[in-house]
């Protein structure tokens, strides 16, 4: 909380397990050094976007600052705060750093201070530019993330060269958050397996290795579909010409969602490929009559998009983020709040053989046998979208807007 008040460091870095307090004492601290060290500055609140750092850390951080005495006003339109404190008052502007594109937003301004929240799921460019912005006498750079890959540009460019940077390092595990109970805790170290579990419950930079969804058992998990009625349906799309296309058919009960039947077609196996209206026509047969609330389809698909809309389908493009995709997935499948049925065989056989590629810098699944696997993804994370924000700690960025 106080490492600021020594000349040895010019940034801090926390990193470490979900859950850990990282991202909450780290803002007490960012607003209790700038309230007390500055006056009529301007200071930037970076997430992967504005509404995930609204959620991630200012849901909670707001009404606690506010009990130790300080004045907060916010103008959402201008995604502003307004705080003030002993006399002094200050300015911090939200800023979201989803793409490459995002640097532009943050370019021009002069800033006394920075956090970024979730920094290593933010592009390098982003990240570099808001650290030269702070150039006021004074400025320093608050950094926290959940760990990636050990060849993520952070972890070599700020992790690995902390101290020629001048920025104090500390590494955060959930026994360091004294709010957790063990029962928390075990809830989880049992969510998790494989990276995930290294990464958000250990808190490592680790690599992602071996199949993708390593817990799921062939013989364990696929479930007979239910009997007796569903409360809603939905379908999802991987579409494809010369690849294979993909379709599931998803049916919620009790709570539950589970891929009851599924479409696949591979024009290299066949020898013809379908067109758009076909395709649309083979879609309607797996509905079979049911009443489809939605179909989220691969964002590319527009020509095929717009044949379902013109046959009545509600359609929603998919939220293609393979990481944060994968992660839903992930705990959707731990938790059973998503089962695949073993009517649904073609995506059963991908889940035997999706994995991790090995040969890259960065965390993507081979693009092989992964059509079914693209497509349940984009389920997730429209389940995701619909809870409001992801589900547990895995999906570490959520849908919305910059």
């Amino acid at each position: 909380m106080s490492w600021w008040q020594r000349d040895d460091w010019e940034a801090i870095i926390c990193d470490g397990a979900v859950r850990s307090g990282k991202t909450f004492s780290m803002g007490v601290s960012f607003f209790l050094w700038a309230q007390a060290r500055f006056h009529g500055r301007q200071f930037g609140l970076c997430g992967k976007t504005i509404v995930s750092l609204r959620r991630n850390l200012l849901t909670e951080l707001v009404p606690y600052l506010r009990r130790m005495g300080m004045s907060v006003r916010e103008k959402r339109a201008e995604n502003l705060l307004i705080v003030g404190f002993a006399g002094r008052e200050n300015r911090f502007l939200l800023f979201g750093g989803r793409d490459e594109s995002s640097a532009a937003l943050i370019q021009g301004c002069t800033l006394a201070g920075i956090l970024l929240d979730e920094a290593a799921l933010m592009p390098r460019s982003f990240v570099e530019q808001a650290a030269a912005r702070c150039s006021v006498p004074g400025s320093r750079l608050w950094f926290n993330c959940n760990p990636e890959g050990p060849q993520h540009w952070f972890y070599r460019e700020w992790i690995l060269k902390a101290k020629e940077r001048r920025a104090l390092y500390l590494h955060f595990t959930m026994e360091d958050n004294p709010a957790l109970s063990p029962r928390i805790r075990a809830r989880y170290r049992n969510a998790y397996s494989g990276v995930f579990y290294r990464r958000f419950v250990l808190g490592e930079w680790t690599a992602a290795q071996g199949l993708i969804y390593d817990f799921f058992d062939q013989e364990r998990d696929p479930a007979d579909v239910p009997e007796g009625p569903f409360r809603e349906w939905r379908i999802s799309v991987d579409y494809g010409t010369a690849n294979p296309a993909s379709f599931g058919l998803w049916g919620e009960k009790d709570g539950v969602w589970y891929r009851t039947a599924e479409y696949y077609y591979d024009s290299r196996r066949s020898g013809r490929q379908r067109t758009d209206a076909e395709y649309a026509a083979d879609l309607e047969r797996l509905a079979a009559g049911r009443t489809i609330r939605r179909v989220i389809v691969d964002p590319s698909a527009a020509s095929f998009i717009e044949a379902l809309r013109r046959r009545g389908f509600e359609v929603v493009r998919a939220d293609n983020d393979v990481a944060d995709g994968i992660r839903v997935t992930a705990d959707l499948l731990k938790r059973r709040q998503i089962v695949i049925c073993r009517d649904c065989p073609d995506c059963l056989r991908e889940m035997a053989l999706y994995c991790w590629d090995e040969r890259g810098g960065r965390d993507a699944p081979r693009k092989e046998n992964d059509h079914a696997m693209d497509e349940m993804r984009y389920f997730a994370m429209d389940l995701a979208r619909d809870a409001g924000g992801g589900f547990a700690a895995v999906a570490v960025e959520r849908p919305g807007d910059r």
